[in-house]
């Protein structure tokens, strides 16, 4: 009987680890939606840099707008210092949560957009709606 139930712990601990790392990312548009479920809890977001919305903050990080593929965007505080290929227009993925109004991030995932935009044709579109 001990056998079963080591057994069923660990394939619920499986099927739980593997379950939650299905989900790679949230998009912007996602996690508006999901914004009172998703709480204070730590997930990946990705979206486009806003243009013109790029800041330094005291930190040494970034503040700066993320928008997603309805126009909606949320406002991000970064506290880590961005990659070198960090820029308004491209695709990033931000390590992080809510807090307020705002996304806290510690982590910016700058995605090569020629690959990332073939692998996700629409997915990713700026501003004005003009593809990459």
């Amino acid at each position: 009987m001990p056998i079963l139930v080591i057994a069923a712990a660990l394939g619920f601990l499986i099927a739980k680890g593997l379950g939650n790392s299905l989900v790679y990312f949230r998009t912007v548009d996602e996690a508006l939606a999901l914004k009172a479920k998703l709480g204070t809890t730590t997930f990946r977001l990705e979206g486009v840099v806003k243009p013109h919305t790029v800041t330094t903050n005291s930190s040494g990080g970034v503040d700066f707008q993320l928008v997603g593929q309805d126009g909606r965007t949320i406002s991000i505080v970064d506290t880590a210092n961005p990659p070198e290929l960090f820029q308004p227009n491209l695709p990033v993925v931000l390590v992080g949560h809510f807090q307020g109004n705002h996304f806290l991030s510690d982590q910016i995932m700058v995605k090569h957009s020629a690959n990332y935009i073939a692998a996700h044709p629409n997915r990713v579109a700026t501003v004005n709606g003009k593809k990459l």
